[in-house]
Parts: structure tokens; sequence; C-alpha cells
């Protein structure tokens, strides 16, 4: 099978960039096309109001935008360097929300994401983005293990 999109969401970790190498080694192989996703988590608890008098808050989150656009910038010059079509977005709210809404919206065929490998009470607690990604995608994903 031949890919046309591949959908890599990335974060600062190192299974991620593991990640964005098994998609340019696919994207090589197949001449896929190449969206790189970057999430910035925003709290669904918090109401507007709060950001406006929090001031701490609103910089997090302007910190969190730039330090996103400038991950993405950098890891989409891999793929130009070989020649890859590759296109960047940034998504504000849950990370497996926005990689499912993300997969859909560039009509990806194929989502390259790398897995934690949390066990246990970490699992529990923090959840697992991949395990949501793989029970409510409707496209093929390949998981990236540490």
């Amino acid at each position: 099978m031949s890919y046309q999109n591949i959908l890599v969401p990335v974060d600062d970790s190192p299974i991620s960039y593991a990640a964005v190498e098994h998609a340019l080694s696919l994207a090589k192989l197949s001449g896929a096309k190449v969206t790189i996703l970057s999430v910035v988590a925003v709290d669904p608890f918090v109401g507007v109001d709060f950001y406006q008098v929090a001031p701490a808050i609103t910089d997090y989150f302007m910190q969190a935008e730039s330090h996103a656009k400038t991950q993405l910038q950098d890891i989409s010059q891999s793929f130009v360097r070989d020649g890859i079509q590759v296109n960047t977005k940034i998504y504000h709210g849950s990370a497996s929300e926005g990689i499912i809404f993300v997969a859909d919206e560039v009509g990806a065929d194929l989502i390259v994401m790398g897995s934690h490998g949390r066990t246990g009470v970490k699992r529990l607690l923090l959840g697992s983005v991949a395990r949501a990604v793989l029970t409510e995608s409707h496209i093929p994903v390949l998981i990236v293990k540490q």
C-alpha cells in the first residue's frame, strides 16, 4: 500500500522525534506529503473569563504557541531537505481530539505517532493519547514505541 498523506503529531519527547524519522522514511518511499501537527492543550474546565484575569496563564499559552511554531518549523526542514511536501498545523484542545480532527481535515491516510508506553497507574492517571487515537481513528495508525 502506498500512502499519499501522512499525519505526524509531535511533542517534545524523544519518541515523538522517532515517529518523525519513521514518517520521513515512509514519505521518501511512497512520495507522500506530510502534515506535522502540534497540539497546544487547553483546559476545557477553565472559562474564558479566567484567562482574561490571569496574565500568567495567557503568557503560558502564548509561549506554548510560539514554541509549537518553532518546533514545527525545525522539524519541517528535515522533510524540505529531502524534497517532501510538508505542511504544519497547530490545534488547540485535547491531543487525541486534535489528531483525529486534523487527520480528517487534511485527508490523511496514515497517522504516524509515538507512544510513551506508560503502564499501570501512570497510564490510568495520564491516559494514553495513542490508545485514544487507535480507538477513534478510521485510518491506519502506526505507533512508534520507545
